[in-house]
């Protein structure tokens, strides 16, 4: 039986550059790999997957997060590949998780477990209930160099907790960081907000 793999780990971890060397890998064995990603991830371009090291592919399909997943679009895959899937909706991970077992074919979501608020995405509270398979993708933290955990959003290179779950970044916006290192910041953000 093909599995639904979670590949999950903080911002600037490699989870792209983890993408492209699998769909390399698929490829160069002429194996058909799918390559997809959430329409709203426009960073680098709306078709562009792109890791923060410089390689890129163009997404074979952008999904919304209403979407029907038309079972004729994975037929004869080796593999589906997923970028960014903290932002699709459990509807849309429950699809690939059918598509696993109806059509037998492996999918291998690359995402964020939590936001900058250290809440779960929806996809990826998802895909933790589902997957078969829960990989950690390490890094480590931007100040300290412990295990990272977190996700810390920057707003003119200072801390943030408040804001839309999603907004839309890299390296000017948002740094990996362990426990210690995210609860100082909160600390110190909370210890302002009270003086002003």
């Amino acid at each position: 039986m093909a599995k639904l793999y979670f590949r999950y780990g903080t911002m600037d971890s490699a989870k792209t550059l983890n993408l492209l060397a699998v769909a390399h890998n698929y490829r160069k064995q002429g194996k058909r790999c799918l390559l997809m990603k959430p329409r709203l991830d426009d960073r680098f371009g709306t078709q562009t997957i792109r890791s923060r090291s410089g390689l890129e592919a163009e997404a074979d399909l952008l999904v919304d997060p209403d979407a029907d997943l038309d079972p004729s679009l994975f037929e004869g895959q080796d593999c589906v590949l997923v970028d960014e899937a903290q932002f699709l909706s459990e509807r849309v991970i429950e699809q690939l998780r059918d598509i696993t077992v109806d059509l037998r074919v492996p999918v291998i979501c690359y995402g964020l477990r939590t936001d900058f608020q250290a809440r779960l995405f929806p996809g990826s509270k998802r895909l933790l209930e589902l997957a078969d398979s829960i990989e950690e993708v390490k890094v480590t933290c931007y100040y300290c160099g412990k295990k990272a955990v977190f996700n810390l959003r920057l707003a003119d290179g200072h801390p943030v907790f408040d804001g839309p779950q999603v907004d839309l970044g890299a390296d000017e916006k948002y740094v990996p960081v362990c426990w210690s290192d995210y609860r100082a910041a909160r600390r110190a953000a909370d210890a302002t907000s009270v003086s002003d």
